[in-house]
């Protein structure tokens, strides 16, 4: 990690780690893209051949590689979450998806997060998913993101780990998981008695999940999440955190959910607060 702090805030990079795996895999030279993954893409566990074991314990290593660099770069997370499900079996279209994430990093090796000095601190998130974004188990993709005033501070793109059964289930699910991350750093911020504004407000683009939230009658297609009912209900009433709409052009989420078009990715990588001291 490489760390830089002046009195505006503190900037987080991985940039040497970024160009060693460029060099070690021979792409300093190649050409940048606009975005870390193809829009039209949606990968599958039988698309291209299969590699070959010298070919495919590459293919392993550089996942490896991407993934601890997601640690200061939330705007490939969701594609390397992608990859890092065919590194037991990875084909030619795998192998090609990574080396198109090595020339996005090309563009940039020294972007990082930027946590600002001054604001205020209050915790928001935006909960999204992907219903039925996987294509080998028609399992949803959760996506959030958590903001400490303006610092993105968590984030996270994962499959579910069941089927849902509408758009609803599936974006009450990314609720429950974005409501127990940020039940987890309150208790954080709390320990480190760091005050900040309560109760967090969490955004979400789905009305009928807001409405299971707020809605104390459980109805017979919602008594299978009645578990992540009561998670997120108990935590409403409970004023740890207060839901409220968004609009879809305005769900920050969604760069974790599916890969996007270059216009829609560079908007909403400019709200992760990221920056590029180096550039």
């Amino acid at each position: 990690l490489e760390i830089a702090r002046t009195s505006k805030g503190i900037h987080l990079c991985q940039r040497k780690y970024a160009l060693d795996i460029l060099s070690d895999s021979g792409m300093l030279g190649s050409r940048p893209t606009s975005t870390p993954m193809d829009y039209s893409t949606c990968l599958s566990a039988s698309m291209g051949t299969p590699l070959s074991e010298t070919s495919a314990s590459s293919y392993r290593r550089l996942i490896d590689h991407l993934i601890y660099l997601t640690n200061t770069r939330p705007d490939i997370t969701h594609v390397v979450q992608q990859l890092s499900q065919y590194m037991a079996n990875p084909t030619s279209t795998h192998s090609q998806t990574a080396f198109r994430i090595l020339r996005y990093l090309k563009g940039s090796p020294g972007s990082g997060i930027f946590f600002a000095a001054h604001g205020t601190l209050a915790l928001k998130a935006f909960s999204d998913s992907d219903w039925a974004g996987c294509r080998d188990t028609r399992c949803s993709i959760t996506g959030f993101s958590v903001y400490l005033g303006d610092s993105l501070i968590s984030w996270r793109s994962k499959k579910q780990s069941t089927v849902s059964c509408s758009s609803s289930e599936a974006e009450y699910r990314a609720l429950a998981s974005t409501t127990c991350e940020l039940q987890w750093l309150s208790y954080l911020l709390h320990d480190f008695r760091v005050p900040f504004l309560q109760p967090a407000t969490l955004y979400c683009d789905n009305q009928s999940a807001i409405q299971i939230a707020s809605n104390p009658v459980f109805h017979k297609r919602t008594k299978h999440i009645e578990i992540d009912c009561h998670i997120v209900r108990d935590k409403v009433n409970a004023g740890l955190l207060k839901l409220l709409p968004v609009s879809s052009s305005m769900q920050l989420a969604d760069i974790f959910t599916k890969p996007l078009s270059p216009a829609l990715f560079q908007g909403l990588y400019s709200k992760l607060g990221m920056m590029n001291i180096h550039s």
